[in-house]
């Protein structure tokens, strides 16, 4: 398990894909390496002075760098502590290498998503941005989490109101408006395209939650509306955009690659 003394040498390995790994290096930049700010053990593996790949344990199991050595050490770490995480997520062939060790010894997921595009944006969006999407507003969080439940149920599988009824997720979303992270298009006070910045670095954050209201579905709604995101982020937030979508999810892909995005790599998700 590494400490603050490997900090620089953690973020330099982070630094080698700074859109695969925005989501692990986030979190290392907001609050460095120690557990209790993280939420989460980073683990490295390699000698200090030599990392070659990082593991994020926390509610979320990510390798980072991971090739099949590194793969084979995270996997028996969290094998010996037991399952403590909801989901793997990350590069997929790391993540699906890492859930074929695991699986014996975990039992079987909720799903397993192979094959999920990660998608990054540099330039401008080459679609005319939506002007109504705007930064939601701390008092309009009663107006957004409707569409973020919604989104989070049929995304999961899992709505966010179980366990705490809901406080956590809520929390979360409160969050995002308040660093100005959460985007919408608001008619008549009813959200009709949404989407929140949920990472972010220097270098590169990634967007989640993209949601159409079901009515406007189809119509350019999603993809006018992303463009604006990218627009928002990119002049407040980081120079690269990127995102990670389901391969089944084709209405989705070629409205990204209509604003702009390429595929970069392909994640994996194992859902607990």
């Amino acid at each position: 398990m590494l400490d603050g003394r490997d900090l620089d040498e953690v973020l330099r390995v982070l630094a080698r894909d700074p859109v695969a790994d925005a989501f692990v290096a986030a979190r290392v930049e907001a609050v460095g390496l120690d557990p209790w700010r993280l939420g989460a053990e980073i683990w490295g593996y390699g000698e200090r002075g030599r990392l070659e790949a990082l593991c994020y344990s926390g509610a979320n199991l990510v390798p980072v760098q991971a090739r099949a050595d590194a793969v084979r050490a995270f996997a028996d770490r969290a094998r010996r502590q037991g399952r403590r995480c909801s989901s793997l997520v990350g590069p997929a062939e790391a993540v699906l290498e890492l859930w074929r060790l695991l699986q014996p010894h975990w039992g079987p997921a909720r799903d397993v998503r192979e094959a999920q595009p990660l998608m990054a944006i540099e330039g401008p969006p080459l679609v005319e941005p939506d002007p109504e999407v705007r930064l939601v507003q701390p008092d309009e969080i009663d107006v957004l989490m409707p569409a973020c439940i919604e989104m989070f149920t049929a995304e999961v599988g899992v709505s966010p109101l179980v366990g705490d009824g809901g406080a956590l997720y809520r929390a979360r979303v409160e969050e995002l408006i308040a660093t100005g992270r959460a985007f919408a298009r608001v008619e008549d006070g009813t959200v009709v395209f949404k989407a929140e910045v949920g990472a972010a670095t220097w270098a590169a954050c990634q967007v989640q939650g993209v949601w159409v209201h079901p009515s406007l579905r189809g119509r350019g709604v999603g993809t006018a509306g992303m463009a604006a995101v990218v627009q928002g982020a990119q002049e407040s937030i980081a120079p690269i955009v990127s995102l990670y979508v389901n391969d089944f999810n084709t209405a989705a892909r070629q409205s990204y690659l209509r604003v702009g995005f390429r595929e970069v790599g392909t994640f994996a998700s194992v859902l607990f």
